[in-house]
């Protein structure tokens, strides 16, 4: 299968479609007060860039983001891919692009929060692989024992 990763509007229907998805499945997982969800509006501020993976058939079928905090720090937020393309290592190609991009854009450091409940096991994988590492609580995150720090540095 062949997948197409380009930066896109989060503001269009199937961006928002991936983000409900995304959210429907993360809520039962953890507590809502200890989820960092962005909306589709937020996504679209200037600090954010938004990836998009499309198949062949040019459906929505991944995304990933890149927020820039500062010169030296860029965070990972709203990683997803649907069901049936995981196990693809699309994840690994969206995560890929975000270190990519954050290279080209000067970040030194990665960071990015996610779930530490069960569930959340393929997002680790991803995350390891791409040779990102446990860290202490990063950015204005409570370390709450409901979320799983990861950093890598760039440079």
């Amino acid at each position: 299968m062949s997948v197409r990763i380009a930066i896109e509007s989060p503001l269009q229907e199937a961006v928002r479609d991936l983000v409900r998805q995304l959210n429907a499945y993360m809520i039962p997982l953890t507590p809502r007060e200890f989820q960092f969800q962005l909306t589709a509006e937020q996504m679209a501020d200037p600090s954010v860039t938004v990836l998009v993976a499309r198949d062949e058939t040019g459906r929505a079928v991944g995304m990933g983001s890149l927020k820039i905090h500062d010169q030296n720090l860029g965070e990972v937020k709203r990683m997803f891919t649907l069901p049936e393309m995981r196990g693809k290592r699309l994840g690994s190609a969206l995560l890929q692009r975000i270190e990519v991009l954050a290279r080209d854009k000067g970040v030194e450091r990665l960071v990015l929060e996610t779930g530490e409940a069960p569930g959340f096991e393929p997002a680790w994988r991803v995350y390891e692989r791409g040779g990102f590492n446990v860290c202490g609580a990063v950015l204005d995150y409570p370390d709450s024992g409901f979320s799983r720090f990861y950093e890598k540095n760039l440079a």
